[in-house]
């Protein structure tokens, strides 16, 4: 199957596997971790055929995107009109950009890193991340396993997944979201002790997060090349990496 018949990969293992599916909001129910930031979408013939979001075969790029306005009660949103501009290049440059399904798989994938590098699932980080930032997060969990400390962090849902940044550099794509979620999260020694972290208090979090895809290469997927915070709200769960 030829890497221009998969319409767009980025976070593992939330709807069907990163090649398979694409991220989507969490509903609570567990489900294998696969990566949600793929799909196939062809014509009857096999060819590759532009996705809209309503099932309509041809849109201008500028349709394709402003879509998204649509979504419902504004959780899913574009921060500025330089953020709409360049999720317009992105679909000028690559047909098959859906960006409402990009932004529903965006949204799986905080959900499955948050979780996967609590539960020091490297697997799974290593198919989601680029390699700077998967070199940050496994730094960070072999020092946490050095101290035989587990931690126990779930996503209780997320409030906002906004657009703030998005343009095209070359051959490659870069689409930066800032997340603000609800997060529980605890630390436990060895004998089971809580040292940081309370499992029944819901906080919210916020992280920025760049995702990155290389349209010419033949592996289809998007990483996360970058993960950011420094501001209010900031989660102290996951590492800055650039």
């Amino acid at each position: 199957m030829s890497a221009d018949l998969i319409v767009y990969a980025l976070v593992a293992a939330g709807l069907v596997f990163w090649l398979r599916s694409i991220l989507g909001t969490r509903h609570g129910e567990e489900r294998q971790r696969d990566n949600p930031l793929l799909r196939e979408k062809t014509d009857g013939a096999g060819d590759s055929a532009a996705v809209s979001l309503d099932g309509e075969r041809e849109m201008t790029a500028e349709e394709r995107v402003r879509k998204l306005a649509e979504i419902k009660e504004g959780k899913v949103t574009i921060e500025n009109k330089n953020a709409e501009a360049g999720l317009v290049d992105i679909a000028r440059a690559d047909r098959e950009f859906d960006v409402n399904f990009f932004m529903t798989g965006a949204q799986d994938a905080f959900v499955i890193i948050v979780e996967s590098f609590a539960a020091g699932d490297r697997e799974t980080l290593k198919e989601l991340l680029g390699s700077s930032v998967y070199n940050a997060f496994e730094g960070a969990i072999t020092a946490r396993e050095g101290r035989n400390e587990k931690q126990e962090t779930q996503i209780r849902a997320i409030r906002k997944a906004e657009a703030i940044e998005a343009r095209v550099s070359g051959r490659t794509v870069y689409v930066t979201i800032r997340f603000t979620a609800e997060e529980t999260s605890v630390t436990r020694d060895i004998s089971g002790e809580i040292v940081e972290g309370n499992p029944e208090r819901v906080t919210a979090m916020k992280d920025i997060w760049t995702f990155s895809r290389d349209l010419k290469s033949r592996d289809p997927r998007w990483v996360v090349m970058e993960t950011r915070g420094d501001f209010e709200d900031d989660n102290k769960i996951l590492p800055n990496a650039i």
